[in-house]
């Protein structure tokens, strides 16, 4: 069973309230997303708060939205915000995304998401965890965080998804009848050679070749040992790194 809690370098996740846990890659997206420069950035489904607060730490000159349509994970996310260093620079919104787009927001440099994409597996007894987890019909579409994105970001903005490999495939077909393209990705992998555990993509306004990379988790030889790439990237992040 998770903690009910994640302690980083600079920031405390309490995270009994919400469906979803802090996860290693939801982890590795908050620190490869290009978040340099972005002056006003989005965390669509931000659950703990995670990647709102990754991001605030990254970039020092953001105002960060939050977005989060589970009522206790909203509160918790608000909490752990409040808690942080950088609780002048995110805002936390309890509504749907339909519903804020509703509010008219200014576009934005940065789009990050993490959003709910398992369809066929068992759903969890847990509602909390299937709305985090599960796509549903009363949950986040593909179809309409990609809609959104193409509408709500700057003409050189980024929207950036984690998501595993078939369902990335489907969200970059939604995505490219939106107007969007990929520009980078990220393949995840537990260990050199194995199946790929996520994609990370950005998204962009325009086509372009895309560069793709891939990052490691773990070493070959030791199933428990980061990888030297894993320790470099989430060093500002991990107490134990």
């Amino acid at each position: 069973m998770a903690n009910d809690f994640f302690q980083f370098k600079q920031f405390r996740i309490e995270q009994a309230a919400c469906g979803m846990k802090v996860s290693t890659d939801a982890c590795v997206l908050g620190a490869v997303a290009d978040v340099a420069g972005a002056r006003r950035i989005l965390d669509i489904g931000t659950g703990t708060g995670l990647l709102a607060l990754m991001t605030a730490q990254r970039n020092p000159a953001a105002q960060i939205e939050a977005v989060e349509l589970e009522p206790l994970a909203a509160a918790q996310a608000a909490r752990n915000v409040e808690a942080s260093p950088w609780s002048d620079r995110i805002r936390i919104h309890a509504r749907s995304l339909a519903d804020f787009a509703a509010t008219h927001p200014a576009v934005f440099d940065h789009i990050l998401c993490n959003p709910p994409f398992f369809r066929q597996s068992l759903r969890s007894p847990d509602a909390r965890r299937t709305t985090a987890r599960h796509s549903a019909e009363d949950t986040l579409s593909f179809a309409e965080l990609a809609g959104f994105a193409a509408a709500h970001l700057t003409p050189t903005g980024r929207l950036t998804v984690l998501l595993p490999s078939p369902e990335m495939q489907e969200f970059a077909q939604l995505a490219h009848h939106a107007g969007l393209y990929p520009a980078t990705r990220l393949v995840l992998r537990h260990r050199a050679g194995s199946k790929p555990l996520r994609h990370i993509t950005a998204f962009s306004l325009t086509s372009q070749p895309v560069q793709e990379t891939e990052l490691i988790i773990r070493t070959t030889h030791d199933d428990n040992e980061y990888s030297a790439e894993f320790r470099t990237l989430l060093r500002p992040f991990y107490l134990a790194l």
